[in-house]
């Protein structure tokens, strides 16, 4: 009899240990959870259906809101120096702000980012014709591209990271681009401070695409001065010079001596007004670098400091090329977060991506996608503080 108690208590023993400890690893997982978050509240009506607002929180206090209307990115709180959290991407209070008429703020760009030269291109001797938004070319997919539609969105989690899968279908002849394109973009914020952007897409037909996200960053906070005192890097030996439409000549122009050389830091303003022609068809900086890669996986682009909050991004790739903007066309009329007009060069946009017109430029690395293939990309944002 004594025995047999004695082999009860001690299960009983165990049980309760055991019990114990799970209490214990679920509440690790609940504060786990907790301490980096996806949250999801409704954002307004649009012609395709309701709105939503994803905002991904990590266990560092960082948060970045993004809409599945445009897969736009509204709103990202970084700490300064001084532990201040301030928005560093411009963009505007209201969904419906977003719907009109904008720079392409947070947007995801679709189906080909930058410009294609007069609307058109040729493929598999097929000519076809797109709209022409950018007088007298193509630019970022058209009018009504994809920073236009609403996407199907998912919240998904990784180890250490939550994100939003946002999908959609571009139909064949959306905007003058052939083919049924099945596109998938992921967000994810991990807790090294990264805003990782992954972009897949496949066809039914020979197409051409070229993804991107077009935030416009101040690193001093959205709406809080303009953006030439930033000290930027790009890690590129050659940019892509354009004509005076913005369209690229095809030659891959070294950056030495020229006020395009960002291969050490070198603050924004410094040379953005420099008598050079390229500069003069910019309006200032509206380029795109070659990047000097070494492989196909992420690689660093380029950095960005802002030195009076301290606040430092670096971008990481495995794109060909990034675009650096400036500014250069903000002219006061968007009434952007808080009622603030963002003016001339009050925020920076470094777009990641494969050259503008390659559908036109043979030299350059191909943007065409056939029926079987799979266009994957990824560009990493990463923020610290100096």
């Amino acid at each position: 009899m004594k025995f047999k108690i004695y082999i009860m208590l001690l299960f009983l023993f165990c049980f309760g240990a055991a019990c114990s400890s799970g209490g214990n690893d679920n509440k690790e997982e609940q504060q786990q959870t907790a301490s980096s978050s996806i949250e999801v509240a409704d954002y307004g009506q649009t012609e395709e259906g309701p709105a939503k607002l994803y905002t991904l929180k990590n266990k560092n206090g960082i948060q970045v809101e993004i809409s599945n209307y445009g897969g736009i990115v509204t709103r990202l709180l970084l700490p300064g120096k001084d532990g201040q959290f301030d928005d560093v991407v411009l963009g505007f209070d209201k969904l419906e702000d977003y719907q009109n008429d904008h720079p392409y703020f947070g947007a995801i760009i679709g189906r080909y980012g930058n410009r294609i030269a007069k609307g058109s291109f040729t493929l598999d001797g097929q000519a076809y014709s797109l709209a022409i938004n950018n007088e007298p070319n193509a630019l970022h997919g058209g009018p009504t591209g994809f920073h236009k539609h609403l996407w199907q969105a998912k919240e998904i989690e990784r180890e250490g990271a939550v994100g939003l899968e946002l999908s959609r279908v571009s139909q064949d002849l959306e905007e003058g681009y052939p083919g049924t394109l099945n596109v998938t973009v992921r967000y994810l914020l991990n807790n090294a401070n990264e805003l990782l952007i992954e972009y897949e897409a496949t066809t039914d037909k020979p197409t051409v695409v070229n993804l991107t996200n077009h935030s416009y960053f101040n690193l001093k906070g959205a709406g809080k001065g303009d953006i030439l005192g930033h000290e930027l890097m790009i890690v590129a030996n050659r940019f892509t010079p354009v004509d005076s439409t913005l369209i690229p000549t095809g030659e891959l122009r070294p950056v030495e001596g020229t006020p395009f050389d960002f291969r050490t830091p070198t603050i924004i303003g410094e040379r953005v007004n420099a008598d050079n022609e390229q500069i003069r068809f910019g309006g200032g900086y509206d380029h795109n670098f070659v990047l000097n890669r070494k492989g196909e996986g992420l690689e660093l682009a380029a950095t960005v400091y802002e030195p009076t909050t301290g606040r430092f991004m670096e971008v990481l790739t495995t794109e060909p090329g990034i675009q650096f903007y400036c500014g250069n066309f903000l002219d006061g009329s968007n009434i952007g977060k808080g009622g603030v007009p963002y003016a001339y060069r009050t925020g920076f946009c470094l777009e990641t991506q494969h050259y503008p017109d390659s559908p036109n430029q043979p030299d350059f690395p191909s943007t065409v996608l056939r029926p079987g293939e799979k266009y994957e990309t990824k560009t990493v944002y990463r923020f610290s503080v100096k």
